[in-house]
């Protein structure tokens, strides 16, 4: 969470709040039903909010574990900062400092704050995918020795494959920070096939989990009757 605050629940009886800053890394296994909604002040009136979600793929003997969550508050992150380079590490490492998340597919996950004429060169795992987001400011990627045009707060860079690292610095005349966050992981290089929010390896596997879902079965048992209170007091359900 960048701003604001997240209401979740589930089926099973989990419950809490995503504070800013803070952080959830949900792992669905073989299924669960929960609800994410933005808290509300006492008017009822809801609260601005603004955070980050990404969906990271299982590998076929990961699909059906149990789900699981991992919280962990703003203060709990793991951080650290050198040579004008603040660094949150929600998953993976940098220089050193690790994350508490544990991750089943092997993923980096580092937020970077650079100040004005600070610089990094960050190695990534050859032949992992990677991306950058750019939070706020503008900022330079790849190789230094090349003219390349900034890069401004909302856009995605993905990264290309055969290289094994990023170099990005902050050349701001503005004196403003670059913020942004570089995420990689292992592909898994098995088939996907993804219908709503379930994703398996065959249409088949697909069929049977819509199969449970719909028949509260495997795992979906205490989903019959359940209700988002969150969504019930916004009047969503």
């Amino acid at each position: 969470m960048l701003e604001g605050e997240i209401l979740h629940e589930d089926c099973e009886g989990h419950k809490g709040v995503i504070r800013e800053g803070g952080l959830q890394w949900m792992t669905a296994g073989k299924g669960i039903v929960h609800s994410e909604m933005p808290s509300s002040n006492p008017n009822g009136i809801i609260t601005h909010n603004k955070g980050l979600q990404l969906w990271i793929n299982l590998s076929s003997k990961h699909k059906l574990v149990e789900p699981s969550y991992q919280e962990i508050e703003s203060k709990d992150i793991a951080e650290t900062e050198k040579d004008g380079v603040r660094v949150r590490v929600i998953a993976g490492e940098w220089n050193g400092v690790k994350s508490k998340i544990c991750t089943r597919t092997p993923t980096m996950y580092l937020d970077f704050t650079l100040s004005p004429g600070s610089r990094i060169s960050q190695p990534i795992p050859l032949h992992w995918n990677a991306f950058v987001y750019v939070l706020q400011g503008q900022g330079h990627f790849g190789d230094a020795k090349l003219q390349h045009s900034a890069a401004a707060s909302h856009h995605l860079l993905v990264l290309g494959l055969g290289g094994d690292r990023l170099e990005a610095w902050n050349g701001s005349e503005s004196g403003l920070p670059l913020r942004f966050i570089l995420v990689a992981g292992e592909p898994i290089g098995e088939p996907m096939v993804q219908f709503g929010p379930f994703v398996m390896n065959t249409q088949e596997e697909i069929d049977r989990t819509i199969d449970d879902f719909e028949n509260f079965t495997n795992g979906f048992e205490n989903a019959r009757h359940w209700k988002s209170q969150a969504a019930s007091a916004l009047g969503l359900f």
